[in-house]
């Protein structure tokens, strides 16, 4: 065989044909789809807590400076939001400014812990698909399987003293007048809970221990989950079959900012 005759056959069997190209582009464009929505979905996850851990690590610097500048404790506070139509797996999630307020209230009492809502600061909705939960029950390898306990874990709340370090203290959100009987505060943001059921206000105050909504210590470190994930689950295998796997995100005691 001559040299020509071989870089004939060379050029000849080269490449691939018109069919076996549209085989693969095919191929190519079947895969594509079928990775398209997984990776979306993951692209979707880490944007969202991305987004998340901006708006927390903004909302604890403003609740730094609120403390130092009021000269009171001061700090951040997660909660869902009541919404008779939705169960509380698929309730937002929001960040609420709370301050130290143990002043005597128009009705005579005087709450030691009580913490009310920063004026004229909005709570900060976190994204759909985020969430955040404390560890204090998660630690003890509750299931989180009944609606007060998941109500119990992603409502909690971080503190700052007036020198802006990181404290634990004990927490009792609360209307600005401390009142516990419906109608008797337009406090639109805490309130007990049938001002909010009625509408008049976002969050129910701490005065329901057998819902998870009492008093109780601030948190200096928490998780991040996908919601989405979550409620995937069945209730029972909440924590062992996704959340304890989670890594716990720590507050930095003197700066405030998020430790990963």
């Amino acid at each position: 065989m001559t040299k020509k005759t071989m870089n004939n056959e060379l050029r000849t069997h080269s490449g691939l044909t018109l069919m076996e190209m549209t085989v693969v582009i095919a191929t190519i464009a079947v895969l594509g789809a079928l990775g398209l929505p997984a990776m979306r979905t993951l692209l979707d996850s880490l944007e969202s807590q991305g987004s998340a851990k901006t708006l927390i690590n903004g909302a604890l610097a403003s609740a730094r400076a609120i403390a130092a500048k009021e000269q009171r404790y001061a700090g951040v506070r997660f909660q869902k939001i009541y919404d008779p139509n939705n169960s509380l797996e698929d309730t937002s999630q929001y960040i609420i400014f709370i301050v130290h307020d143990n002043t005597d209230r128009p009705n005579g009492t005087n709450l030691t812990n009580g913490f009310r809502a920063v004026d004229g600061l909005e709570p900060i909705k976190l994204p759909d698909s985020a969430g955040v939960m404390d560890l204090y029950l998660i630690g003890n390898n509750t299931d989180i399987d009944q609606e007060p306990e998941l109500k119990n874990t992603t409502t909690f709340s971080v503190v700052f003293s007036p020198s802006g370090k990181l404290v634990i203290h004990q927490v009792r959100a609360r209307n600005k007048n401390g009142e516990t009987s419906s109608g008797n505060s337009k406090d639109d943001i805490f309130n007990t809970q049938t001002d909010v059921e009625n509408g008049n206000a976002m969050f129910v105050q701490d005065d329901y221990p057998s819902d998870g909504l009492n008093e109780e210590p601030s948190r200096n470190k928490f998780i991040i989950y996908d919601r989405t994930k979550l409620k995937k689950l069945e209730a029972g295998n909440r924590w062992s079959g996704y959340l304890e796997d989670l890594v716990p995100i720590y507050i930095n005691p003197y700066t405030g900012t998020m430790i990963e």
